[in-house]
């Protein structure tokens, strides 16, 4: 496949299917910082053929992305490539000027970056924004470039694409906007395309979407797919090769049934064992339930944790208790849309929920974006007022409560987001962010409010040196941990978790599951967890209540859910799932 190209240098470069594509020998890529240089790629080897999607999987930091992008050379300006090829036909890349790059960015190499919403540009129509590449590559005309673009964005699988086109990025789902991303990178038919994190952001189905349409393109038009991502059920499900990578190097590379049947590398093995999607297994502490839990071994070594220094703490429920801690009962939120020329419109977020909830469990509401389920954790937290419907707290009603009664609410009840790199003040310590709920209900004094922070931090299995530090300084698997000991801080009855996993890697998110377990099995706090991801569901719910449209559509404890689903769209998120169609050795039963 040969184009004209606007320097007339010849850049071709169609290979035979059994031969790679693109073959990368050594590359080492490192990052000039205030503190010195930083090697991030390190020796790296990967080939990639065509009509197949290679998959490189590894944690934040691993040099996946890096590897990715040191491909078409689009790196931060502190970045260099020190050695190696990057062999795309008959060019090394690696060695390429500027000018030819350019005739190989868009039209041979397409990249489908991770966040649509930084990577289009706000205040071009999307159809524009397609239309430019076409022109940019000599494709379209001016004239043409408009109808040629809504073809391009029906083939990317975008749905009334005639209308999408004339559309801004903000008025479209994430989704949606995904799949924009992915029009642009295949407007001028690349041989490669790099996806880089593409779904990583997206519900369950949506990513199922996304992917079968990449895997799509890659068998119908022999189209070369470089699929970078942390998630290794998605590896499983997507890809024909797999390489893992770890502190910059391969540490493992194979076909990915070998690798998954039978990983080599210890840290290969650690990332099976960590991703929800390739287990069944019930993350359960070896603790005894209700008991004092130690520091985990990758903790500090510190003194007896002193008694707690508050007021409220909460007494693990008797084996007998029949009443629940938390009752929602038709829980009904609406809220008012702008005018139309029909009149005033409603969106009923929430419709008729309810659902029960005990001390020590964990009740796990899920759905796709838009369900309702973080709507309804709002007004269960008295964040957001119902339009009709009860929330009862321990038998007592608290839907309209106001002034102390609503503040003993807030005590007893705690948030942790989903995002820990916005949920903590940026201008706190550590100490200052976890402490700050006791100088709120005047709990303690100084000394006994930094007591109770150094025993959080004990419980959470962060150093106590880290009261000092602030949330900038600490890696998203750390914040999110000082966010779950701030939300313990009061001794909370009932800790609501939105999303709390969503945006961490797969074993820094197993370590924080297996944490939330630990906790609740010391304490007997009470679990809303709300997530889009039924693995991650699967691994720590006693109870799950299933949303779509506002309502609840199924409920059950999960064995029942997953093994005998009742509901269509139950069975379309359990259909959704990614790593369902290779087995993991991973299955036997998970403790710490």
């Amino acid at each position: 496949m040969t184009d004209a190209h606007e320097n007339g240098e010849d850049v071709t470069t169609s290979v035979p299917k059994s031969r790679p594509l693109l073959e990368i020998r050594g590359l080492s890529v490192s990052y000039r910082t205030r503190g010195g240089t930083v090697a991030a790629v390190r020796g790296v080897d990967l080939d990639v053929r065509p009509g197949e999607v290679t998959a490189v999987v590894g944690e934040s930091g691993s040099g996946k992305s890096t590897t990715a992008h040191a491909i078409t050379r689009l790196l931060p300006e502190n970045a260099a490539i020190d050695s190696g090829t990057v062999r795309f036909g008959r060019h090394d890349l690696a060695t390429l000027s500027e000018g030819e790059l350019r005739t190989v960015r868009g039209a041979r190499i397409g990249l489908v970056p991770q966040d649509p919403t930084v990577s289009l540009n706000p205040v071009k129509r999307i159809g524009e924004q397609v239309a430019e590449v076409l022109r940019i590559h000599g494709l379209a005309t001016r004239r043409s470039a408009a109808a040629e673009a809504i073809a391009v964005l029906d083939r990317a699988g975008l749905p009334d694409a005639s209308v999408r086109a004339r559309q801004y990025p903000h008025e479209l789902s994430g989704g949606m906007r995904q799949r924009a991303l992915i029009a642009v990178a295949i407007a001028a038919r690349p041989e490669l395309i790099i996806a880089d994190e593409p779904t990583s952001a997206l519900d369950v189905t949506v990513q199922k979407v996304i992917l079968d349409h990449l895997q799509h393109l890659a068998e119908e038009s022999g189209t070369a797919v470089l699929l970078v991502t942390h998630d290794l059920g998605v590896a499983a499900d997507r890809s024909q090769r797999l390489v893992v990578m770890s502190q910059g190097l391969v540490v493992e590379a194979g076909p990915t049934r070998d690798v998954l049947a039978d990983p080599q590398d210890a840290y290969t093995r650690r990332l099976l064992a960590s991703a929800p999607s390739m287990t069944t297994a019930r993350r359960r502490p070896p603790v005894a339930a209700h008991a004092s839990v130690p520091a985990r071994a990758s903790g500090p070594a510190h003194a007896p944790v002193p008694a707690p220094v508050l007021t409220h703490v909460p007494a693990p429920a008797p084996a007998a208790e029949t009443s629940p801690l938390l009752e929602a009962r038709n829980l009904v939120k609406e809220f008012r849309l702008p005018r139309t020329a029909e009149g005033s419109r409603t969106l009923r977020a929430v419709d008729d929920v309810s659902f029960t909830l005990r001390r020590g469990q964990t009740l796990a509401l899920v759905g796709e974006s838009g369900s309702g389920k973080s709507t309804t954790a709002r007004l269960v937290l008295r964040l957001a007022d119902a339009t009709s419907g009860q929330i009862l707290l321990d038998g007592t009603d608290v839907t309209t409560a106001r002034g102390a009664r609503a503040r003993e609410l807030r005590r007893r009840a705690q948030f942790v987001y989903q995002n820990p790199y916005a949920s903590l003040d940026p201008r706190f310590s550590v100490g200052e962010v976890i402490t700050e709920p006791l100088r709120a209900f005047k709990v303690g004094d100084r000394a006994a409010r930094l007591a109770r922070a150094r025993e959080l931090l004990d419980r959470v299995a962060l150093p106590s040196a880290t009261l000092a530090r602030r949330p900038a300084e600490l890696s998203g698997g750390q914040r999110q941990r000082v966010a779950i000991a701030r939300a313990l801080a009061l001794s909370p009855d009932l800790v609501v978790c939105d999303e709390p996993v969503s945006a961490l890697d797969v074993s820094v998110q197993a370590q924080v599951l297996e944490l939330l377990a630990e906790l609740q099995a010391g304490t007997g706090v009470a679990y809303l967890f709300i997530s889009h991801d039924l693995a991650v569901v699967r691994q720590i719910a006693d109870q799950v209540a299933v949303m779509r449209a506002g309502r609840v559509v199924e409920t059950g404890p999960p064995e029942d859910l997953f093994t005998r689903p009742r509901h269509a769209y139950t069975r379309e998120l359990l259909a959704a799932i990614p790593g369902g169609r290779v087995a993991s050795p991973a299955s036997a039963t998970i403790t710490n």
